[in-house]
């Protein structure tokens, strides 16, 4: 019988630890909702959690954010996607209380609360009206899985701060809900306001306007996409191409940026 490795010896499938140089980034709370069907919660905690933030679990039930400095409504189907995509979950008390936080004018000495909706987030932002437009079944109705290619179109967010605009990443894409929709009116605001944050680079896969695959709102702390930039955080588990060089296969990291662009805003705030 093969004799048990000292803890120390067994290799780790994936080393949590951060490689972080400013330690001030722990203390950056990031509240990660959970909804009944919520599939992507631990995920976009890990995300956080490699960034070297710390991230915070909120239950849909609750509304208490905790004190958290940001939000993160992250990818599933929550309520399983009854009546449309994110409807139900826009109306839950922790939501309510996010919108009360990403609306805040500063009057009372709090700044708006930076959020960030991932795929159904980015659908419940858009039925709680915190981001303009709608999400319908992609215009080939099947589900969508790949790898997707984005141009950054915006670096004015606490997210994409830290990003090259027009610059390019690589991260996942998955969804059936995920054409993004909105009048010519809204379209045009958005485009002339600078709110496309990312654009589907290479073919649109779900038939979005104008190619968009994230927009944010009028005041820049709500950012909502539709891929997923928290599976692309941590080498040999993301992509196998990069927006921003050659990498080894499934090496693509191109996601992380975005939560260490979070952090690092709020740290220098």
């Amino acid at each position: 019988m093969a004799e048990s490795l000292p803890s120390t010896e067994v290799p780790l499938i994936a080393d949590l630890t951060p490689d972080v140089s400013d330690e001030r980034l722990a203390g950056v709370r990031v509240g990660v909702v959970t909804f009944p069907g919520t599939l992507d919660d631990r995920d976009a905690a890990r995300a956080v959690r490699i960034a070297g933030g710390t991230p915070v679990p909120l239950w849909y039930k609750d509304s208490d954010l905790q004190s958290v400095d940001a939000v993160i409504i992250p990818g599933g189907f929550s309520y399983g996607d009854y009546l449309r995509a994110g409807s139900i979950a826009a109306k839950a008390p922790m939501m309510r209380e996010v919108h009360r936080a990403a609306t805040a004018d500063g009057t009372s000495g709090s700044a708006p609360l930076p959020v960030l909706g991932i795929c159904n987030g980015f659908q419940i932002l858009t039925e709680m009206h915190l981001l303009p437009g709608s999400m319908i079944k992609n215009d080939h109705l099947k589900f969508v899985c790949t790898d997707q290619r984005l141009r950054v179109e915006n670096t004015e967010t606490p997210w994409t701060a830290e990003l090259d605009r027009g610059g390019e990443i690589v991260v996942p894409l998955k969804n059936q809900d995920g054409q993004y929709v909105a009048d010519a009116r809204t379209l045009r605001q958005l485009e002339e306001e600078n709110r496309v944050v990312f654009r589907y680079v290479g073919g649109n896969p779900n038939g979005s306007r104008q190619d968009i695959a994230g927009v944010t709102n009028e005041r820049g702390n709500v950012v909502g996409l539709m891929p997923h930039p928290e599976h692309a955080v941590e080498p040999g588990f993301g992509p196998s191409s990069s927006g921003t060089e050659e990498v080894a296969m499934r090496y693509g990291s191109d996601g992380l940026r975005l939560f260490t662009s979070l952090l690092r805003q709020i740290v220098a705030a």
